[in-house]
C-alpha cells in the first residue's frame, strides 16, 4: 500500500547499509524490490529461493509437532486430568485452537507495520517455547498437591496459562512462516512464480508430517508415559529450528515494511465519506494516481462509492468543503484524497470478504476432528489386534492423507488439469477451495452414518463398533485439507495488496480461528437446547443416551448451504490485477 515514509525490512542486530543501483531484474537481482541481509538488492544466485525455504519450512514444522502435540490430545487431557466434562472440554478445546488462530491477526500487524516477517518470527518464537515449558511444569506437580480443590485450581491456571502463552507465540510464527517462505521467490520471475506455487504444497506438508509425528508418537507418549515427555521433545526440536532460522539470516530475502497497513486503509474510508457529495468523473484516468510509484494497480469499476477517495481535490472543492479558498494552497492531506492503488488495495480486502466468510464453516469441521470425533472414538472398540489404538491418533490418517495428496496433486492432478484448461496451476484457486467444501460436508455425513451405526450397536447391546470406522473420514479430511486449506493459503496471498501479506494471511488464519469459536457456539445452543426438561441432550457424558449423529447431520445440512453461498461468490468474484 501507498504510504509517506517507507523503512526496510531487515535482520536484527544489523546497521542498514546505503542501497546500491539495482541491476537487471531478470538476471544479477530480484525484480520484487527484495533485499538482503544488508538492505541491499537482494542477488538471485546468492539468496532466497529453496535454500532459504528450507530453513524456515524447519520452523513451521517444529510449530506444528507443538501444536498438534497439544491439539491433538487435549479433549482427553481436559477431561481424564482435569475431569472436565466432555461439552465443557469440546468448547475449552474448540476455543484454544480458536485463539492459536486469532493472535495472529496481533503477530501480522506487527510484521507488516514495524518489525517485518524475520524479526517477528524471531521474536514470537521463544514466548511459545516458555509455553511450552509452562505447560512441562504444570505436569510435574505432584498428585498431593492437585488432589485438593486448591490445587485442583491451581493445576488448572498452570494449564491454561501455558496454553494461551502458547497460542500467543503461534501469533508471531504461524502468519510469517508462510508469508516469509513466499516472499523467497522473486514475483518478477516466470520460473520462480511456478515454484512459488509449490511451496505452499509443501507447506502444508511439513505442517501434515508434524502433525503426523504429534498423532503417532506424541500422542502415544502422552497417554503410555506421559505428558511431560512429549512436552520435553517439541522444546527440544522448537529451540533447534529457532538456532537454524536465525543462522539463515544472511540467505534471506526481506520485503519493505512500508508503516501500517490499517492507516492506509482508514484514509480510503475517511476519504471516501468526506467526499461523498462529489460526482466521479467518467473518465477514471482523472482519478488521483502518483506520479512515482513502486507498484500501480489497474483501476476496477467494482464498489465505485470508494473511488471518490482518490477524485482530485481542487481549490473549489476544498473551498466548498470547508469555506476557505486559502486551504487549497496547503499540502493534500491522504485523509482527503488517496491514490488509485490506494483505493484498489481497499477494494482487494473487500472482494475477499465473502470469500473468507463461506471457509469459516469448513474450519468448523475442522475443530470436530479433534473434538468430537475423538469423543465419539472414547465410546468405540479401540482395539486392533494385540494393539490399543488411542483415540487422537486417528488423526495419524488425517496426515497420512494430506501427504499422499500433495505429491499426487501436484505431481499428477495439476499437469492433467494444465493440459485441460491451459492455466499455469490447472485448476483456480477458488476451483480448488469449492472441492474441499464438498468434499467436507461428505465427511459430516459419513460420520453421521457411522455414529448412528455405533448407536443401533450399543442400544442392541452388540460388540462395540470398530475405531477403524472413523480412518475413511480422516482420510477425507486430509483431501479436504489439501484443496480448501492450500488454496486458502495461496488465494489470501496472491490476492492480497503487496504491503498487506502477512496480514491477509493471518486473515486467513483467522477464517481457522472464527471456524473453532463456531464450533464453540454451536456446540454450546446444541447443548443448552437438547438438555432442557432433563433431557440428557445431543452430546451428554454417555454418548449412548445422546445424539451425536443429529450434531453431525446438522454439520453436514450446513456445510451444503455454505456450499452454494460459495459457489455463488467465487462466479462473481474479480481478481484485481497491478498494473506494470
Amino acid at each position: 500500500m501507498a504510504m509517506e515514509a517507507a523503512d526496510e525490512e531487515r535482520a536484527p542486530l544489523l546497521q542498514p547499509q546505503p542501497q546500491p543501483s539495482r541491476g537487471d531484474a531478470d538476471s544479477e537481482y530480484t525484480g520484487d524490490g527484495s533485499v538482503d541481509v544488508n538492505n541491499q538488492p537482494a542477488l538471485k544466485r546468492s539468496t532466497g529461493n529453496w535454500r532459504a525455504c528450507f530453513m524456515i519450512l524447519g520452523v513451521e514444522f517444529s510449530e506444528n509437532l507443538a501444536y498438534y502435540g497439544i491439539s491433538k490430545n487435549l479433549v482427553t487431557y481436559l477431561t481424564k486430568i482435569l475431569h472436565e466434562s466432555k461439552v465443557n472440554a469440546a468448547r475449552n478445546s474448540s476455543a484454544w485452537s480458536g485463539a492459536c488462530y486469532l493472535t495472529p491477526l496481533f503477530g501480522a500487524f506487527l510484521a507488516d507495520t514495524y518489525w517485518g516477517k524475520y524479526r517477528t518470527v524471531l521474536t514470537f518464537l521463544p514466548i511459545y517455547i516458555l509455553g511450552l515449558l509452562t505447560l512441562m511444569a504444570s505436569t510435574s506437580l505432584p498428585s498431593s498437591m492437585t488432589s485438593s480443590d486448591a490445587g485442583h485450581q491451581l493445576h488448572s491456571v498452570a494449564v491454561y496459562l501455558g496454553l494461551y502463552l502458547v497460542a500467543f507465540g503461534n501469533g508471531g510464527v504461524k502468519p510469517c512462516t508462510s508469508a516469509f517462505g513466499a516472499d523467497q521467490f522473486d514475483g518478477g520471475d516466470a520460473a520462480e512464480l511456478r515454484r512459488k506455487g509449490s511451496f505452499f504444497n509443501w507447506y502444508t506438508f511439513m505442517i501434515n508430517s508434524g502433525s503426523l509425528l504429534a498423532s503417532t508418537v506424541l500422542v502415544w507418549l502422552q497417554d503410555n508415559v506421559g505428558w511431560g515427555i512429549s512436552f520435553v521433545i517439541v522444546v527440544v526440536v522448537m529451540a533447534f529450528f529457532l538456532a537454524v532460522f536465525f543462522a539463515g539470516s544472511r540467505v534471506y530475502r526481506y520485503r519493505p515494511v512500508r508503516g501500517s497497513p490499517l492507516t492506509g486503509v482508514c484514509q480510503v474510508v475517511v476519504a471516501a465519506v468526506r467526499k461523498w457529495h462529489l460526482e466521479l468523473p467518467d473518465d477514471s484516468s482523472l482519478l488521483y494516481e502518483a506520479q512515482v510509484a513502486d507498484h500501480r494497480i489497474k483501476h476496477t469499476d467494482q464498489f465505485r462509492f470508494l473511488d471518490k477517495a482518490a477524485i482530485v481535490v481542487t481549490p473549489s472543492s476544498l473551498s466548498g468543503e470547508k469555506g476557505n479558498v486559502a486551504a487549497a494552497a496547503a499540502p493534500v492531506s491522504r485523509w482527503r484524497q488517496c491514490t488509485v492503488t490506494q483505493v484498489e488495495e481497499v477494494k482487494m480486502l473487500v472482494r475477499m470478504c465473502p470469500i473468507w466468510a463461506c471457509l469459516v464453516l469448513f474450519f468448523s469441521v475442522s475443530s470436530q476432528m479433534s473434538s468430537t470425533l475423538v469423543e465419539q472414538g472414547t465410546a468405540m472398540d479401540n482395539r486392533v489386534g494385540p494393539f490399543t489404538i488411542p483415540p487422537a491418533s486417528l488423526a495419524t490418517f488425517h496426515s497420512i492423507g494430506v501427504l499422499l495428496w500433495i505429491p499426487v496433486y501436484d505431481v499428477a492432478l495439476v499437469p492433467l488439469a494444465r493440459r485441460a484448461t491451459g492455466k499455469p496451476k490447472g485448476i483456480t484457486q477458488l476451483q480448488r477451495i469449492g472441492v474441499g467444501l464438498a468434499v467436507a460436508a461428505l465427511i459430516m455425513a459419513y460420520s453421521a452414518l457411522v455414529e448412528e451405526r455405533r448407536l443401533a450397536a450399543a442400544r442392541a447391546g452388540a460388540a462395540r463398533t470398530s475405531i477403524l470406522w472413523q480412518v475413511p473420514a480422516q482420510l477425507m479430511h486430509g483431501m479436504a485439507v489439501v484443496f480448501t486449506s492450500i488454496g486458502k493459503s495461496e488465494f489470501f496471498y496472491d490476492q492480497a495488496p503487496r504491503s498487506m501479506r502477512s496480514m491477509c494471511t493471518a486473515l486467513g488464519q483467522l477464517a481457522i480461528a472464527a471456524g473453532n469459536y463456531l464450533s464453540a457456539f454451536l456446540l454450546a445452543v446444541v447443548a443448552s437446547a437438547t438438555t432442557r426438561g432433563g433431557d440428557p441432550g445431543w452430546i451428554p457424558d454417555d454418548l449412548n443416551k445422546g445424539h451425536l449423529d443429529y450434531f453431525f447431520w446438522l454439520m453436514a445440512a450446513l456445510l451444503l448451504l455454505d456450499l452454494l453461498l460459495f459457489v455463488f461468490c467465487a462466479m462473481r468474484y474479480k481478481g484485481s490485477t497491478a498494473a506494470s
